[in-house]
């Protein structure tokens, strides 16, 4: 007989499931809930959180796989050159069963599924018979990153969940031993690394799923200046690290989720910047930094605290992760310096969005990271509102407000969506998930203000109809829905439009109510005939071929345009 926290447990994950994800099936979702929970510190989105689920036949054990460097998640086209030093990479992998207990051959998968995957010696095609593409690309994610910069000597940790309905404390003490089998397995591959395995139940679940983001916190200073809406205050290095670190001594990165400057890693201002704190001058640190700048919708000043609601660092993440990295390496138990950090209350976005322009131009910094504060991304959230579609302009922030998940849409995801349907180019939207926007030659054509704004709640539409029916075909796994939707939303949006390359009107003309589940399960099959021709793999969805062969398909179907119409021209003639 189940105990109360199973049948609470059970009651919010299908409470959870109806209302975010209503198409997946229950042991789908528990794989996606229960990794959200174990990662909640990373603060991913639900598209990410679905990247990293690799569960299906074939995985080894391993329901989901992720790792992360310095906090950020490694997809594959991440950029590992901004690592240079204090480098930690996280791997996390994460067993999810439905189950009421805890049992040694699931754990016994893990010691195989580690034991081959983690040599690095021998090439991941030679296990492409036994273990599925998910599994075989994420660990190649991290087998990527981690020969790249190996001569860098980064920490490298492993933690693994056993997670199930059971509750934790019952686990047997064999099933237990297992784990230390498994840690003899992960040292043989990587003798310094660091090894961690958790054993989690339903108590543990609703442990982590009551620990809610905190919105309120608490910064001491040492003097300040009041304004009508502000303060500038000196705050001792020694209280900022209290603000900006979590419970578990870790960054809080989602004080940072508003910023548009991502850590740059080890360069020329940095290295200075480390250098001063660390030599501990006579120079207090504030005479020789430009501060931080922190947006907040409330700050309260009671005595030598400031109380700040839903604070986010907009510029001086660099500062901010220096001053990390050094509290995180020395005893700075005497340190007495101050840093100065401005507090501004700001509530209205296109406020917010002047600020971060305005604080961040005094250095050069890439145009691509201030794309989320241009006006067509506020024109954008405007216009998909009121159709119930919800622009999540900063990261998770439409989540929080409760928002159903199939009605959420990134800016990274609408990108890859347009670069499929306007370009017909699926598959660079499928090969590079985190950097399409930062080039700028294809992001002016995809965020572009001679574009029809209806065009972009026809993509959204779109892609969140097809990766709602994506899950929901049985015998599909994560990997495969992952490769096959951006094919699958080029596929239907040229059937809608009527023609095999729809302009960017003729996409714009498509009626909202002619988006079907039926045209997308058809398009889907359309789309996975010629996947399964090809070899159902990331080699697929990312080369030439599938698209040609899609191209043909529609060819075939459909009329062509009277104009014809390249990338090349496309802007001069929208």
């Amino acid at each position: 007989m189940a105990n109360n926290d199973q049948v609470i447990l059970d009651q919010i994950l299908e409470e959870q499931r109806i209302t975010r994800a209503p198409t997946s099936t229950k042991s789908d979702f528990f794989e996606q809930y229960t990794s959200e929970q174990v990662l909640k510190d990373y603060d991913l989105s639900d598209d990410e959180i679905e990247y990293g689920l690799t569960g299906g036949g074939h995985d080894g054990g391993i329901d989901a796989m992720y790792t992360f460097a310095n906090g950020e998640l490694v997809q594959e086209d991440f950029d590992h050159s901004i690592l240079k030093k204090n480098i930690i990479i996280d791997v996390a992998i994460i067993q999810s069963k439905t189950s009421n207990g805890f049992d040694e051959s699931t754990i016994n998968k893990l010691i195989s599924a580690t034991g081959h995957l983690f040599s690095l010696s021998t090439p991941l095609v030679t296990y492409s018979k036994i273990y599925n593409e998910g599994v075989l690309e994420s660990v190649g994610n991290f087998r990527r990153l981690y020969t790249a910069i190996a001569g860098r000597f980064p920490i490298l940790r492993f933690k693994y969940f056993y997670i199930s309905r059971g509750e934790s404390h019952n686990a047997h003490p064999n099933v237990k031993r297992k784990s230390d089998d498994l840690k003899s397995v992960v040292l043989n591959h990587f003798p310094h690394a660091e090894y961690e395995f958790s054993f989690l139940g339903a108590s543990d679940l609703l442990a982590l799923a009551r620990r809610q983001p905190t919105t309120s916190f608490e910064l001491k200073f040492l003097e300040s200046l009041t304004g009508s809406n502000g303060y500038i205050a000196l705050v001792r290095l020694k209280d900022f690290i209290v603000f900006i670190r979590n419970e578990n001594g870790q960054l809080r990165k989602n004080l940072f989720e508003a910023n548009v400057r991502d850590y740059q890693g080890s360069n020329q201002v940095n290295d200075d910047m480390q250098s001063t704190l660390v030599s501990g001058g006579p120079e207090d640190f504030w005479w020789l930094n430009n501060g931080i700048t922190v947006v907040a919708s409330r700050a309260v000043q009671g005595g030598k605290t400031l109380t700040i609601e839903d604070p986010q660092i907009v510029n001086g993440q660099q500062t901010s992760t220096e001053i990390f990295h050094y509290f995180h390496a020395n005893n700075t138990e005497v340190d007495e310096r101050c840093v100065m950090v401005r507090v501004i209350v700001a509530n209205e976005p296109a406020t917010r969005d002047k600020i971060i322009k305005a604080t961040n131009s005094q250095t050069v910094i890439p145009a691509a990271s201030l794309r989320a504060t241009e006006k067509i991304h506020r024109d954008i959230q405007e216009f998909l509102m009121p159709f119930s579609i919800y622009y999540d302009r900063r990261k998770n922030s439409q989540k929080q407000l409760g928002r159903p998940t199939d009605k959420i849409i990134s800016i990274s995801l609408l990108a890859q969506a347009m670069m499929s349907i306007v370009l017909q180019r699926p598959d660079d939207a499928r090969a590079r998930p985190s950097s399409l926007i930062k080039k700028d030659e294809d992001y002016n054509l995809i965020f572009n203000s001679t574009l029809p704004i209806q065009i972009y709640l026809i993509a959204a539409t779109i892609v969140k109809t097809a990766q709602s029916c994506l899950r929901s075909r049985d015998g599909l796994a994560p990997k495969d829905r992952n490769n096959l939707l951006f094919y699958t939303t080029m596929h239907a949006s040229a059937v809608l439009a009527g023609v095999s390359a729809p302009t960017p009107d003729q996409l714009a003309n498509i009626k909202i109510d002619s988006i079907s589940d039926d045209i997308m399960n058809s398009s889907i099959i359309a789309a996975e005939e010629i996947y399964r021709e090809l070899g159902a793999n990331d080699q697929a969805a990312k080369g030439t071929q599938f698209l040609m062969a899609l191209k043909k398909n529609l060819a075939e179907k459909l009329p062509h345009n009277t104009i014809n119409i390249s990338i090349g021209q496309s802007l001069s003639l929208w």
